[in-house]
């Protein structure tokens, strides 16, 4: 039986998943781990790559009909054999020890004295994910604004981690931000903690199903532990215009989201919406970034873009 199983949705992607799996390949721990790829609705060159390729660790492939990540995540779920479950996206390139470095993570026990105090007056262990580092390939061709999302935090904040970590904090996220970290391009946590907390399956745009995952999490008390040495390469390039479309979409599914969520808080309200349109006056990436996301505020009724399935950015 496999230690951990990684699950992949995808979605017409056939050559970035080949190598993709390549990578999971040459894992230090090949041998301790298996993969669930599910396909977001039919694609005849993801099939073909299934039926015509040969894998050197144990790789399941299912299709479901077109719906989402979330759905395609929950369908993994059901096939994993794992005491541990990886997620990443179908164009996520694991470094050859990243997978090792998650389970060396679980395994070991480096709780804070907040943790430990809770852990006695529960009398039950605190359960924890692992959160791997996310950066861009340098091999798609770097652009202006990917250089500027990494920088900023509006893709991934991996910089405000880095630097917590540098300064010798606990490598586990501040409890009330930790949501916020919950990227399902490379987290990893407990089998029956996943099954426990499945992802929506009513949420129809692009983006935040996985924040709205984590905040789940952690209302349950579930932590979620920072492994920088778990690393991994977002092999996806963005331009500008690109970056703004998608913006403007997240904007529409923060609305969807909130409507279902109370307590999501990232559709600003209030004096933070009047400082923010303020802010999108400015001819800055941050500007145009926040405009592009008040457009699609302004417009929730919109026909829904078909979502693909990658790394979820968001903005701040």
């Amino acid at each position: 039986m496999p230690l951990l199983s990684v699950i992949i949705p995808t979605h017409k992607r056939a050559d970035i998943l080949k190598e993709c799996l390549h990578h999971l390949e040459r894992q230090t721990i090949a041998d301790r781990i298996d993969v669930i790829v599910v396909s977001d609705g039919r694609d005849d060159k993801t099939v073909a790559l299934f039926a015509n390729a040969a894998f050197r660790i144990p790789v399941r492939f299912f299709e479901i009909g077109k719906s989402q990540q979330g759905s395609a995540r929950n369908e993994g779920l059901q096939h994993a054999q794992g005491t541990y479950v990886l997620f990443i996206g179908d164009d996520i390139f694991l470094a050859p020890d990243a997978c090792e470095k998650h389970l060396e993570s679980h395994e070991r026990c480096e709780l804070s004295a907040l943790d430990y105090e809770h852990q006695l007056k529960s009398h039950t262990a605190v359960r924890k994910a692992v959160l791997g580092f996310i950066t861009w390939d340098p091999a798609v061709g770097i652009t202006p604004v990917m250089t500027w999302l990494e920088q900023s935090g509006w893709q991934f904040g991996y910089l405000d981690l880095n630097i917590r970590h540098a300064a010798g904090a606990e490598p586990f996220i501040p409890h009330r931000l930790q949501h916020r970290y919950t990227y399902t391009s490379n987290i990893s946590l407990p089998l029956d903690l996943a099954k426990q907390h499945l992802f929506r399956t009513d949420v129809h745009l692009y983006g935040w199903e996985d924040i709205e995952w984590g905040m789940r999490l952690r209302n349950a008390g579930v932590r979620v532990f920072y492994e920088p040495d778990a690393k991994a390469l977002h092999h996806h390039r963005i331009t500008l215009e690109e970056s703004l479309k998608r913006m403007e979409i997240l904007g529409r599914s923060a609305v969807e989201i909130q409507e279902k969520v109370s307590e999501f808080d990232r559709v600003p309200r209030g004096w933070k919406l009047f400082l923010y349109r303020i802010a999108a006056m400015l001819p800055t990436m941050a500007g145009r970034h926040r405009k592009a996301f008040l457009k699609g505020l302004r417009h929730v009724d919109a026909p829904a873009t078909p979502r693909k399935a990658s790394s979820t950015p968001r903005g701040t």
